[in-house]
């Protein structure tokens, strides 16, 4: 193997030694460079695939290389040597398995392209579509695997004879490389990478890549769509400044990279094209990717860090999820903090507006060799997509701000505004709202109010204080009004005040409003809700949603004596440390076999892993409960998930038969769906029933209670037997000491009969819900801004991003979080109160003029946002 591999250098240094000997006899020093130049892309062609790839990557540093180098080398991007045009129609045949004037109407033998593993012909199909064919060349799959054969020998050979490098673990670090460059001229498993990474862009409003014709794919041969594109080294002829779209290049590599999670591997100039009107298309996806969820984690959060100057914070970060550490490092750990804080400060704060990536990861490489440590392979590939992508994006524009552009993508993730626009709101809401911003800063002292000021993950930096409430409106202690979106996150149904519950309430109160005590108002509502629901038969009342869920769950855990709760990614059920389990922003996981993670810091690990989890909208998916029967105590669902504000009827009707197959209680969580997307709820509207559902917010009329309704066998488990003995080993606890109060189950049942009497209402809502989302999505896509509209039954979400809601973890790592946060002060400015989510509601009490009133007011926010440059365009 070492003899081939010496043989084959040899032959390629001595040819291109020769060749580099008679350019050099020119006389003129000027283009002895070039000469140079020209010597080393001859060697490289003469070694084939591996060694040209290489040549690739350098010809986009032209911040290291002089002009005549990078020049020569672009050759290697698209304009290699290629086969004949016999030979070319000889390996088209073969592939197609007849002759070529059978499938295409035209076939262009000579190629538009041609680089290290492929050549591109441009052809006409008989339908008449323009395609592309990517050919393999001739030879190229055996020498890619002979390359990697003879570096991977060499390289342990080195590994064995010289102990100074052994910490290294080249050999390991190859495996990795070779991994993504062996399958380079495998068509097959392209165009499958192609369809995916084509499908992560759909609706993207400027990135493309052209659409596989399935049909016509082989081991050496993948046809596409022709997409008429202007070469990356022609940029100037584009309708937008260079400028702009290296912007658009680096956007859209940290796009692939940190939310999507598959990126193209190699994004040269050879692979980029632009439309006249500056869309990105993307090309050849030989070499991909791929990140965990995790490491997409540790990514996003490490520069995070850094763009934040928290240097502590990014240092742990990287060294937990992509350094491989060694007991010297364990032992030296504060002196390689200490010189780590002096990489990351010098890099990205004192010398940031002189980036050099390749400096970066020098620096870091070199101070994790002097601790016995190496960064994991994976970095090691995010580094190549690093250096290829930002080296192209410098050929673009040589004076892009690389490390300006990656701060701003990062901070993406940031709850936070930049200085500029956080000091003018401050300056328009200290004139607008002085006395709400002073309640904020006298609460600062003792109160934290997770609810609205202190918001996990979305805290609220200019709340407002509310000093009354009517229909659909609040006004703040500064005498503001506000259309109101929030409706308390959901009690609020029929709006604030509304008569009916009033006068429920005043008259409660005027009798005396009673807990932990017998009263009529408690079985008024228990027989509200059971009626309410075609198969519940008995009802507990509670405090809360997140009790009701508690309850639940304990009462299928009592009946089932099995441990085990399933549920769906992305689903929120409350506050206790199984209900949060997967519901935020952090996952874990393959996309079809989510992992279970904790939904907060100081959860339960018990509990979390005691949780199955699933995806919404997978039948497939339903066959983990077959696997885990035995443990499952139940299965807990929004029927509609109000993340996403989704409803997949036939995937509710196969989970309930998959239940009852089993034997497994079916829970549906319509704590925020019950009574308000229909009487009853998701339930009534799709016909599917489960076992036992959770109630809160439009239950309570405004006021704090929750319920567990469903069969009877399953919630008469917390019902006392009468015998202490037999309570204990065969019924559940369940209390509350303002469980069933008079007053909350008054001003409930109040609200409940006023629903029951005007169904209609619901047909109103349901227009207006309509009618809004289709006022937002119009101003959306009017101004150009990715923004996906989730509405139906009055409930609405809203992101800034061009992913289709598909599953909740692809919607929410392709959100932009600070733009969604912005959304809430941009709109406040125009009197519409918007919590700082990704959701919001509207309520029977908002008319269709409200609804054009919300309209405007978003129209008049998103023109602002695209000033403060909120979004890349």
């Amino acid at each position: 193997m070492i003899r081939h591999l010496a043989r084959a250098v040899f032959r390629a240094a001595f040819g291109s030694a020769r060749y580099a000997l008679a350019r050099a006899r020119r006389p003129d020093p000027a283009t002895r460079d070039r000469c140079r130049a020209e010597a080393v892309l001859d060697f490289l062609l003469r070694m084939g695939p591996v060694y040209v790839k290489l040549g690739q990557i350098a010809a986009t540093r032209s911040d290291l290389l002089s002009p005549d180098w990078v020049d020569t080398l672009r050759a290697l991007q698209d304009r290699t040597p290629h086969m004949t045009p016999e030979r070319t129609r000889r390996a088209v045949e073969r592939e197609l398995g007849g002759p070529l004037e059978d499938t295409f109407r035209s076939f262009a033998l000579k190629p538009v392209a041609s680089a290290s593993v492929a050549q591109v012909h441009a052809a006409t199909l008989h339908d008449g579509r323009r395609v592309a064919v990517k050919l393999v060349k001739d030879g190229v799959p055996r020498q890619i695997e002979e390359s990697l054969r003879s570096l991977r020998t060499l390289l342990r050979l080195v590994h064995r004879a010289v102990p100074r490098v052994r910490r290294l673990d080249l050999p390991r670090r190859f495996d990795e490389i070779a991994r993504l460059l062996a399958p380079q001229a495998d068509m097959a498993q392209e165009a499958g990478r192609q369809q995916r990474v084509r499908a992560d862009f759909a609706g993207h409003p400027y990135v493309r890549v052209p659409a596989v014709l399935a049909g016509l794919v082989t081991p050496r041969m993948l046809v596409m769509e022709y997409v008429d594109g202007i070469p990356c080294r022609h940029a100037e002829a584009v309708g937008l400044p260079r400028a702009r779209l290296a912007r658009r290049l680096q956007d859209t590599v940290y796009t692939m990279l940190y939310l999507h999670g598959l990126s193209h591997g190699d994004p040269h100039p050879g692979n980029i094209m632009f439309t006249p009107a500056g869309e990105l298309v993307l090309l050849d996806f030989g070499v991909t990717v791929e990140l965990g969820e995790d490491e997409k984690w540790g990514l996003s959060s490490f520069y995070y860090a850094c763009s934040r100057r928290e240097w502590d914070v990014a240092i742990d970060r990287f060294t937990r999820h992509f350094v491989l550490c060694g007991p010297e490092l364990d032992a030296r750990r504060a002196e390689y903090e200490e010189r780590m804080t002096e990489v990351l400060r010098h890099h990205f704060d004192i010398s940031s507006n002189r980036w050099s990536t390749i400096a970066y990861f020098h620096d870091v490489n070199t101070l994790l060799h002097r601790f016995g440590a190496r960064y994991t392979t994976t970095f090691t590939k995010v580094e190549l997509v690093f250096l290829s992508g930002e080296g192209a994006a410098t050929q673009l524009d040589p004076g892009i701000d690389i490390w300006a552009n990656a701060r701003g993508f990062t901070d993406r993730y940031s709850p936070y505004m930049s200085e500029e626009v956080e000091r003018r709101f401050t300056r328009t809401f200290a004139a607008r709202m002085p006395a709400s911003l002073a309640a904020r800063d006298r609460a600062d002292a003792t109160l934290v109010a997770p609810t609205h000021i202190d918001r996990y993950f979305f805290p609220s930096l200019f709340p407002v204080f509310v000093k009354e409430a009517f229909g659909g409106r609040v006004r703040d202690l500064d005498g503001n009004e506000y259309l109101d979106l929030c409706g308390g996150y959901g009690p609020h149904l029929l709006g604030y005040a509304h008569p009916a519950i009033t006068a429920a309430i005043a008259d409660v109160l005027g009798r005396g409003w009673v807990n932990g005590i017998g009263n009529p108002y408690e079985i008024a509502l228990a027989e509200q809700l059971v009626a309410a629901f075609p198969a519940a038969e008995k009802a507990l009342l509670c405090n809360s949603g997140s009790e009701a869920v508690l309850f639940a769950v304990r009462m299928c855990r009592g009946r089932r004596r099995r441990g085990m709760v399933a549920k769906f990614e992305g689903h929120y059920h409350g506050f206790s440390d199984q209900g949060m389990v997967s519901s935020w922003f952090r996952f874990s996981g393959d996309r079809d076999r989510p992992a279970p993670i904790a939904g907060t810091l100081g959860c339960d690990p018990g509990a979390v892993g005691g949780t199955l989890v699933l995806q919404y909208g997978s039948v497939e998916g339903l066959d983990r409960l077959r696997e885990h029967a035995r443990d499952l105590a139940c299965v807990i669902v929004e029927p509609m998930p109000t993340s996403v504000v989704a409803l997949d009827v036939p995937f509710l009707t196969a989970l309930r038969a998959v239940c009852a197959e089993l034997g497994v209680p079916l829970v549906f969580d319509e704590v925020v769906s019950g009574f308000r997307v229909a009487y009853g709820g998701v339930q009534v509207m799709t016909g599917v029933a489960p076992d036992l559902t959770c109630l809160g917010k439009v239950i309570g009329g405004g006021l704090p209670c929750g319920a567990v309704v469903g069969r009877s066998d399953l919630v008469r488990m917390a019902k006392s037997s009468r015998d202490p003995f037999y309570d204990y080993e065969h019924k559940v606890f369940a209390g509350g000491t303002l469980s069933g109060n008079s007053l909350s189950c008054a001003a409930g049942l109040a609200a409940l009969r006023h629903l029951e009497a005007d169904r209609r209402l619901y047909d109103r809502l349901e227009d207006n819900t309509r009618r809004l989302a289709d006022l937002l999505r119009q101003a959306a896509g009017k101004r150009g801004i990715p923004c996906r509209v989730g509405a139906r039954n009055s409930i609405f979400s809203l992101t800034f991003s061009h992913r289709e809601a598909g599953l909740y973890r692809d919607r929410m790592t392709g959100s932009n979080f600070k733009a969604t946060i912005a959304l809430a002060y941009y709109m406040r400015k125009h009197g519409v109160y918007l919590p700082e989510l990704h959701s919001f509601l509207i309520s029977a009490a908002h008319t269709p003029d409200d609804m054009d009133e919300i309209a405007h007011a978003f129209e008049a926010s998103l023109d602002e946002m695209l000033a403060d440059r909120l979004f890349v365009t």
